[in-house]
C-alpha cells in the first residue's frame, strides 16, 4: 500500500514538473520568437508568402461559414423580436452578435483548426524528417527564417478574417431577414447604423481577434517545433493544437469580454 501511494505521488509530481517544464519552455520559446522577428519584416515575402498559406486559403472556410452563421442569426433573431414587436431591430441583433463574439471567436475557432493544425503538422513533419536540424547544420537559424514569419502571418491575417467573418455574417441576416422574410431594408440598416459603436463594438472586436491571433499560432508552432519526431508524435501535437487553441479562445475571450464591456 505504501509503495503504491509513493509511485502515485511520484508520478504525479513528475507530471507537475513537466507541465511547469513545457510552460517555461513555451514562454522561452515565445520571446525568442519575438527577438528574432526582424527577419520576418526584413524579408517579408516570407511573411506573405505565409500568409497566403494561412490567411487566403481559410478564406472559403471562414466565409462560408459565416454566411450560415449569419443566416441562422436571422431567423432565430426574427422570431425572438417578433414576440415583442421588434422586427426592426434584427440588423442590430446580428451585427452585435457578430462584430462582439461570434465574429471574432468562430473565426478564431475556425482559424485553429484550418491553419494551426497545418502549421504544428507541417513544423513537426520537418522536424520529423530532420530539415529542421539540416537547417541548424547549415547556420540557418529556424525560427527566424521558419517560425517567425509563420507567426506574423497567423498574427496578421486572424483579424482581417475576423472582420470578413463579421462582414459575411451580416450579408447572411440580412439575405434572411430583408430578402427572404420581408423585414425593412431602411430599418434593418438605420438601427445596425445607430447602435454599433465603432470604438466599444468594432475595435472591441478586433482587439480580441488579434489576441486570439497571437494565442492561437504562438500555441500551433510550439506544439509543432516541440512535437516529438514520430507520426505518432505530430499526429498528438496537432490534436493538442486544436484542443489547447479552442479552449485558450474560450478562456482569453471571457477575460477580455469582463474587461471590454463591464462599465456598459
Amino acid at each position: 500500500m505504501a509503495i503504491m501511494i509513493v509511485e502515485n505521488l511520484r508520478s504525479i509530481g513528475h507530471r507537475i514538473v513537466e507541465a511547469v517544464w513545457r510552460i517555461g519552455f513555451a514562454s522561452r520559446f515565445f520571446f525568442m520568437i519575438l527577438l528574432y522577428s526582424g527577419t520576418s519584416f526584413r524579408r517579408f515575402h516570407l511573411t506573405v508568402k505565409e500568409l497566403f498559406y494561412s490567411g487566403v486559403m481559410s478564406l472559403i472556410i471562414i466565409m462560408v461559414a459565416s454566411m450560415f452563421v449569419g443566416m441562422v442569426l436571422g431567423l432565430q433573431g426574427y422570431e425572438t423580436l417578433k414576440r415583442y414587436g421588434s422586427e426592426s431591430a434584427l440588423g442590430s441583433l446580428v451585427a452585435l452578435s457578430l462584430v462582439r463574439e461570434l465574429g471574432p471567436v468562430l473565426a478564431a475557432l475556425l482559424f485553429a483548426s484550418r491553419a494551426g493544425s497545418a502549421m504544428t503538422a507541417e513544423i513537426g513533419l520537418m522536424k520529423a524528417t530532420e530539415q529542421i536540424s539540416a537547417m541548424e547544420m547549415m547556420a540557418i537559424n529556424p525560427l527566424a527564417r521558419l517560425i517567425a514569419p509563420r507567426f506574423w502571418a497567423g498574427v496578421i491575417s486572424m483579424p482581417l478574417l475576423s472582420a470578413l467573418f463579421s462582414a459575411t455574417g451580416v450579408f447572411g441576416g440580412y439575405v434572411v431577414g430583408v430578402v427572404l422574410i420581408g423585414v425593412d431594408y431602411g430599418s434593418f440598416w438605420s438601427q445596425m447604423q445607430a447602435s454599433v459603436d465603432f470604438q466599444h463594438d468594432i475595435m472591441n472586436g478586433m482587439i480580441k481577434s488579434f489576441v486570439f491571433g497571437i494565442a492561437v499560432t504562438a500555441i500551433a508552432l510550439f506544439e509543432g517545433y516541440d512535437a516529438p519526431p514520430t507520426a505518432e508524435g505530430v499526429s498528438h501535437a496537432t490534436t493538442r493544437t486544436v484542443v489547447q487553441s479552442s479552449l485558450t479562445i474560450l478562456f482569453l475571450d471571457f477575460i477580455l469580454t469582463a474587461f471590454m464591456f463591464q462599465g456598459e
